[in-house]
Order: C-alpha cells, then sequence, then structure tokens
C-alpha cells in the first residue's frame, strides 16, 4: 500500500495548545491497534504525536526511532512520545498538554474490551473540553478474525457504533465475498459507516488524523466550537494513490482568485459524492481576508483570517475513484 508521498504530506499545522485534536483508537482485541499506533508513530508527515496507551511495552517502536525511555514515557527521534495511561486518563492527558513542545495530535489507544462511550464523554465532559478538540474514533475490525459471535458481546457493537471511521483491516488474509460479508454487518449496525481497507494497519495520515468527524454536538448540547482552524501548504499538481481500494488526493493550486458564488455552487451542487475530505487556503476575489476551508463528508467550514502572504488557491480533496480532470475543471471554471 503507498503512503501519501512527500508533496502532498507536509501540512504545516499551527495548532494551539488549547484545541488540541484527539483520536480514540478502539477495536476488539487482535485487530490490530498497536500496529495501527506504530504506523502513526512512524508517521511519514512530520507531525508530532503523543500517543497514550495503557501498556506501551507491546508497542514495538524501532529501537533507532527511540531517544528516551522514561518510567511512563517514551521519547522518539521524530518528535513523538509515547506515554502510559496507568490510572488517570486526565492526569496523563495533562503530562501531554504541560510539555513545553508542541504536539500536533493527541491519539489514545483503548484497551480491546472498552466501551468507547466514557473515554469520549471524558472529553466532553470534563475541563478537557477546553483544551482538547475531540476529532475522531477510529474502530479497528479484524477481518479476518470477524464473525457475528463476536458481536454478542457488548464492546465490539459500542465501538463499531460510536466509530467515525471503521479501519477494516487485514483484508490481505480474506476472500472478496467475505470482505463484502463484513461490510454489510458493519453497515448494518451503523448505517452509513465511513469504511477504509488496511493491511497491516497501513493508512495515510490525512485519512485519519484531522478528519472532523466526531459529531459533538450528538454528544453534548453545547455545539464545540472549532477551536483548531489550520494552515498547510500543499505542492505539486499531482495525484497520490492512497490506497489500493481507490483512494486519491487531488491538490489543485492557482495564482488566481475564486469567485465566491461559483465556489459555493460547486461545493453544494458539483461536489462529487465520493470526496472525503477536503481542506485548504481559499482566496475570493471579493475579500481581502485569507478563508481557510475544511469539508468533512457533507460538512464543511469557511474561517476567515489575515493574509500573512501573497494570496493565492491551494486546496486538497481526497476520496475514492475520483474523476480527477473533472474536478480540475470544475474548480477552473470557479475561477473569477
Amino acid at each position: 500500500m503507498t503512503q501519501l508521498t512527500a508533496p502532498t504530506s507536509n501540512l504545516n499545522l499551527d495548532i494551539p495548545k488549547q484545541g488540541m485534536p484527539v483520536t480514540i483508537i478502539t477495536g476488539f482485541l487482535g485487530s490490530g491497534k498497536t500496529t495501527l499506533l506504530n504506523q502513526i508513530l512512524k508517521n511519514k508527515e512530520d507531525l508530532k504525536v503523543a500517543v497514550l496507551v495503557n501498556e506501551f511495552g507491546d508497542i514495538n517502536i524501532d529501537s533507532q526511532l527511540l531517544i528516551s525511555v522514561d518510567q511512563d514515557m517514551v521519547e522518539l527521534t521524530n518528535g513523538c512520545i509515547c506515554c502510559t495511561i496507568n490510572d488517570n486518563l486526565v492526569d496523563a492527558v495533562y503530562r501531554v498538554l504541560e510539555r513545553e513542545d508542541r504536539i500536533d495530535y493527541l491519539v489514545i489507544e483503548t484497551t480491546g474490551v472498552a466501551d468507547p462511550l466514557p473515554i469520549i464523554l471524558t472529553f466532553l465532559g470534563t475541563e478537557l473540553r477546553d483544551l482538547t478538540n475531540l476529532d475522531s474514533i477510529l474502530t479497528v475490525v479484524d477481518a479476518e478474525a470477524f464473525n457475528q459471535e463476536h458481536f454478542h458481546s457488548e464492546a465490539p457493537l459500542k465501538q463499531i457504533t460510536y466509530g467515525d471511521i471503521i479501519l477494516l483491516n487485514k483484508i490481505d488474509l480474506v476472500t472478496p465475498e467475505k470482505l463484502e460479508n463484513v461490510e454489510n454487518f458493519i453497515h448494518d449496525i451503523k448505517n452509513g459507516a465511513k469504511i477504509l481497507h488496511t493491511k497491516y494497519g497501513e493508512v495515510a495520515l490525512p485519512l485519519i488524523l484531522d478528519v472532523g468527524l466526531t459529531p459533538i454536538d450528538e454528544y453534548t448540547a453545547k455545539n464545540a466550537e472549532d477551536t483548531h482552524e489550520h494552515e498547510h501548504h500543499h505542492h505539486e499538481h499531482h495525484s497520490h494513490h492512497l490506497e489500493n481500494d481507490g483512494f486519491v488526493s487531488i491538490s489543485f493550486q492557482t495564482d488566481r482568485p475564486f469567485d465566491v458564488h461559483k465556489f459555493e455552487n460547486f461545493l453544494t451542487e458539483e461536489m462529487p459524492q465520493d470526496v472525503f475530505r477536503a481542506k485548504g487556503i481559499l482566496w475570493f476575489s471579493d475579500s481581502d481576508l485569507r478563508h481557510i476551508f475544511q469539508l468533512s463528508g457533507p460538512r464543511y467550514s469557511l474561517h476567515a483570517d489575515e493574509w500573512q502572504t501573497p494570496p493565492k488557491n491551494q486546496a486538497v480533496f481526497i476520496g475514492r475513484k475520483l474523476d480527477i480532470s473533472q474536478i480540475y475543471s470544475r474548480l477552473n471554471e470557479c475561477l473569477a
């Protein structure tokens, strides 16, 4: 499986401490959570990630990546850290927040038999709500070991129910029929589930981090404001194949401004159904402001602030089996 190659992966994310995005990894015993964590920690995107786990003894982080091992913290040469949760999740999160080094993401691995809801509510119902931003719940499912009996117990059902993205792992070990059965079963439990196919837990990080998929307002009456608006730079006009099941990343860049009405029309009327995620820095002809654009599934937001650089348009669209030339021509038609 190919990872995102360098040109589209240097996401310069300027995230304030109080809005630290949090990703929760859940999934039944043996589904591949630790392998996924290792993939994130080897992190091809140069992001500083802090990982919280109950036990990091079983995380096989290559020895050449380790700088130091504390009693309950491992530091990696790429700037990532790994801490144990010990007893108290909130304390462990504070240990990360209090570090001087900037951390771009906090990733938490739950135990294989955990119901994710109490962890979700810890982030939305305690003082952590103001310091962090719950980004997504990733549920890892072992496509090979999966069977219906698996789900007679409560935890795996809840893991799928609360999962914002289901990573269907070990797809190299199953027949297409088995894969289809598993997918159907997941869709029965969770209508409209977003499913990604993986082997060895390999997945391009932009598909799982900073996706803004947790429906926070469904968990809490107070609509949590989007506290982290990011800036990112993308180079080159290539499309990068993220995954062998047809995921493509398309970068669009131009020194001309968009017409805001045409662009909104593109978003609401012409955006292909298969765009999973989009983000960008946009320049509109009738505005002196820079607009930070985030799209996840059907939802999108535009957040305006001041330009720090000469204005231009940069956007990335990630989706499955996209018609690249069609998207380019539609975006070109939106130019003022």
